[in-house]
This record gives structure tokens, C-alpha cells and sequence, in this order.
């Protein structure tokens, strides 16, 4: 796929990051309009071994589909804890072939449009990528980095993030956990913007001077952001972090933003009663 050395270094990068970090997320630095933006948003390979399989099973295997045709490039990837889950091995398979048609029939009609008006078409790029954010006794965190290029100046990243229940084999949104967004943006929008401004000011050269009428130094909140949730205590989530697409908080050329908080009182304040024994605070 294009930029494969670009995404590789990423990778890299992001687990140094959270080898020393210990949770969340990972984006250092921006690329250059057109690059693929990819946050690798998962712990290190070495704290993310999925567990043994029981005598006499064999061993989930992480899932990769890749195809590459004239009309698009498509890949979507989902790691062996994932698949260790039946119910959300599932979840998942479904939501690749939905992709994957989808993309085909997109792709199809974009061609034949192309041909009929005399103009060049440009193979479109949709690749979904999922991660382990943390693997808990009784939770699996994922993220995915989602990147689609559908023949423009430059293909778009975004993100999604995912909570699997292991005790009620349910799928859950890490919103789903409190008791409002209000409620949680509260706890943390402070402390999130401080430290997306921190972010702002390295990839600028200068400090940055919050003005709510300007988009690129404003104050975001939580409907701008894609939240997961993290472990450095690999107990119990003690990490929340926000990753920010191109354009919600800084022009293309800075790329993608992540913050990552200890979850604090405050945050644990805002779970939902029953499901506060799955928190710690952090430091």
C-alpha cells in the first residue's frame, strides 16, 4: 500500500511511546498533506501477547485481509485477542465485509463515471486497522486508525475505538460506561485541553493562545475526539485517552493529535455505578 515507510516508522515510534507511557495512545509529529496521518494506538507488542489457548485449542490468530485491484486498495486488521473473542471475532468479521463491499461498489460506480466523462480516476485506499489499547481480565480495549482516500488532493484519518465486555460477551462504547458525556467532559476537559495545547505548541514553535473563535486554538470538547481507555496498572483502567483527526483541532499539515489523562476522582465520579469497579485512579 503507498506510504508503507511512513506508517512502519509510526508504528515504531508508538511503541517506544507506550513502552515508556504504559497506556494509551501514541501520535508524535505530523506528516505532510497526502501522507497517510496513521496513529498506531495499542500497547507494545510485548505487553500485548494474547494468553495461551486452553489444552487441546488452537491459538487465535490475528486477522489481516488485504486486496489490491485496479479499482482500490482495501485492507482491514483486527489482533488475535480480538479473534480470541467469538462473539466479537463476529462483530468484526461483519463489519469487514460491510467495508469491503461497500468499497467495491463505490469504487465500481466511481470508475464507470470516470470512463463515462473523460476524466482519470484514482484507485481509492480504505484501511481499518484495530489495536489493543489494553487487555484487561474482564475488558479488551481496542482503537482503530481508519484511513480512506477516495481520489481527492489527499486521503483522511479518522479513528474509532471499542469495549469488549468479556463477562456479558457484549460490545460496549467507552461513552456507554458514564453517566453522560456532559458528565465525563466535565471531569476532563481541562486537563485535556491543556494538554492538546502543549501538543499545539511543539508542532507551531510558539505558545498557544486559546481563542474560542479560532478553531485552531480553541478548547474542544469531547464530540471532537474519539476516547479509549487504558491500563498502566493492567488491572483496571487507569488511562483515558482522546485521539484528535486532521482538521477538528489544527490545519492538515499538523496531523493527528492524542492526549492521554490519568483517570482521576473526578473521572470515576462520572462512571456509571456499575461499572466503577473496572476504574483506578492514576498518576
Amino acid at each position: 500500500m503507498r506510504e508503507k515507510n511512513s506508517y512502519r516508522r509510526r508504528v515504531m515510534l508508538a511503541g517506544l511511546f507506550v513502552l515508556g507511557l504504559g497506556a494509551c495512545t501514541p501520535e508524535q509529529g505530523a506528516d505532510t498533506p497526502g501522507e497517510k496521518d496513521k496513529v498506531a494506538v495499542a500497547e507494545s507488542a510485548l505487553a500485548a501477547k494474547p494468553a495461551a489457548a486452553p489444552a487441546g485449542q488452537e491459538a487465535a490468530k490475528a486477522v489481516e485481509v488485504k486486496e489490491e485491484t485496479e479499482n482500490y486498495t482495501f485492507l482491514y486488521a483486527y489482533p488475535a485477542q480480538a479473534a480470541a473473542q467469538p462473539g466479537l471475532k463476529a462483530l468484526l468479521d461483519g463489519q469487514l465485509k460491510s467495508a469491503k463491499d461497500g468499497l467495491v461498489k463505490e469504487t465500481g460506480e466511481g470508475r464507470a463515471d470516470a470512463e463515462k466523462n473523460a476524466y482519470p480516476y484514482r484507485p481509492y485506499d480504505l484501511s481499518t486497522e484495530w489495536a489493543v489499547v489494553t487487555d484487561l481480565p474482564d475488558w479488551l480495549s481496542l482503537s482503530a486508525t481508519i484511513y480512506s482516500y477516495t481520489g481527492g488532493a489527499h486521503g483522511n484519518t479518522g479513528y474509532d475505538s471499542l469495549l469488549w465486555d468479556k463477562k456479558a460477551g457484549k460490545e460496549r462504547s467507552v461513552l456507554s460506561l458514564f453517566t453522560s458525556e456532559a458528565a465525563l467532559e466535565k471531569a476532563v476537559q481541562q486537563p485535556l485541553c491543556a494538554g492538546l495545547d502543549r501538543e499545539r505548541a511543539k508542532r507551531r514553535g510558539e505558545k498557544v493562545v486559546r481563542n474560542q473563535d479560532d478553531w485552531m486554538s480553541a478548547c474542544i470538547g469531547i464530540k471532537d475526539t474519539t476516547p479509549i481507555l487504558g491500563s498502566a496498572g493492567k488491572t483496571a483502567f487507569d488511562r483515558i485517552g482522546f485521539l484528535i483527526g486532521p482538521y477538528a483541532a489544527g490545519p492538515y499539515a499538523e496531523g493527528s493529535y492524542d492526549v492521554t489523562l490519568p483517570v482521576t476522582p473526578a473521572v470515576i465520579a462520572a462512571v456509571k455505578p456499575e461499572f466503577r469497579a473496572a476504574f483506578a485512579a492514576g498518576r
